[in-house]
């Protein structure tokens, strides 16, 4: 997709490649925490099967581009209101100016205005978890490789960034994650050094650290007639599998071959006729992906003996079939048999 958006070249300087993953199920405090299931492998010859990229990086790329394509940016503004006729959408910015638009696409977040103005219910199911942001420096390199540690607060992922360094999702019950988070940096750090081990040497945290409470998000529409939903706006999961920013790229790409291939019909790409086109692509998979995500959580979430037991069967099982193995990388990857074009490197 980012090939066919022109921005690739100008990111992957910036992308750390992901060639394995080794999952974990074991407790904080356990010397050795075995691997039970891993990932490794090209999802095509040689395409890594993913990339992590902050998001300084990918976003200032994305508007580098924008300009380029002499697409109107305006970043001092936001929108206040907007009203829907017949043939176009009305939208008020903060700013005072006023534009007139077939479609109004709403990518604002979690917490969408936008949403809340069209009146889009979505369901939500607080997880009584707080993710944990941080970056830290190790003295070993990482290989491209990222690690997910299923501990009985919740998971805790090291995803590998360019240079000997990481990412971190360390996922809390919200009392306990409020106390990391004002904790003096030597305990911060001293507790992340028992979670990661050893593997990475010497651990370097670089002094930031943010808090995000989690919950699950449905809008049970994400469309009106000249409005539609992308993106967390549409839908939140849980974090687990990392897949938050991939579903609200397909979205994007979903959305826009049905409105090109509705302008190329001479038809009104905000009707409500061309917008369920891009719900029911949609709906299936985001359905899908939370409620997958949701179930994993509670049952890696839990230190129950008997359900340890059974999770590590599982993984065991699921370690020595490849296929399933490659199944599950390409569902990840969003190289489905209905994915759209631009995700599959063609052009709209």
């Amino acid at each position: 997709m980012l090939k066919q958006l022109q921005c690739w070249e100008h990111i992957k300087p910036h992308a750390q490649p992901i060639h394995s993953m080794l999952i974990t199920d074991a407790r904080v405090n356990d010397p050795f925490k075995p691997t039970l299931l891993t990932f490794e492998g090209d999802i095509t010859p040689g395409e890594p099967f993913a990339a992590m990229i902050e998001n300084k990086e990918l976003t200032a790329v994305l508007k580098k581009r924008v300009k380029e394509l002499n697409i109107p940016f305006i970043k001092t503004a936001r929108v206040v209101d907007f009203y829907q006729e017949d043939h176009h959408t009305t939208v008020t910015l903060s700013n005072k100016e006023i534009w007139q638009t077939q479609l109004l696409i709403a990518a604002d977040g979690t917490r969408s205005k936008l949403r809340e103005k069209a009146n889009l219910k979505n369901f939500v199911h607080p997880y009584k978890q707080t993710a944990i942001i941080c970056t830290i420096e190790h003295e070993k390199p990482h290989h491209g490789q990222a690690i997910q540690h299923f501990l009985p607060a919740g998971p805790f992922a090291l995803l590998p960034l360019k240079g000997n360094r990481s990412a971190i999702v360390w996922n809390e019950d919200h009392q306990t994650a409020q106390y990391y988070l004002k904790a003096d940096p030597l305990i911060f750090e001293t507790e992340l050094e028992k979670r990661i081990g050893h593997r990475f040497g010497k651990l370097t945290w670089d002094g930031e650290r943010q808090g995000f409470p989690l919950a699950l998000s449905l809008a049970y529409s994400c469309i009106k007639p000249r409005f539609a939903l992308v993106g967390d706006a549409a839908h939140t999961i849980h974090p687990i599998a990392g897949q938050g920013l991939n579903l609200g790229l397909r979205d994007s790409a979903a959305l826009a071959e049905v409105i090109i291939k509705t302008a190329r019909l001479g038809l009104d790409i905000g009707s409500i006729i061309a917008l369920e086109r891009y719900q029911n692509w949609r709906r299936f998979e985001t359905v899908r992906m939370a409620l997958s995500n949701d179930w994993i959580n509670k049952l890696f979430s839990n230190d129950t003996l008997f359900l340890r037991v059974l999770r590590d069967i599982g993984l065991g099982l699921v370690n020595q079939r490849p296929k399933i193995k490659k199944y599950f990388i390409q569902e990840a990857s969003g190289l489905t048999p209905n994915a759209p074009r631009l995700l599959r490197g063609l052009p709209l």
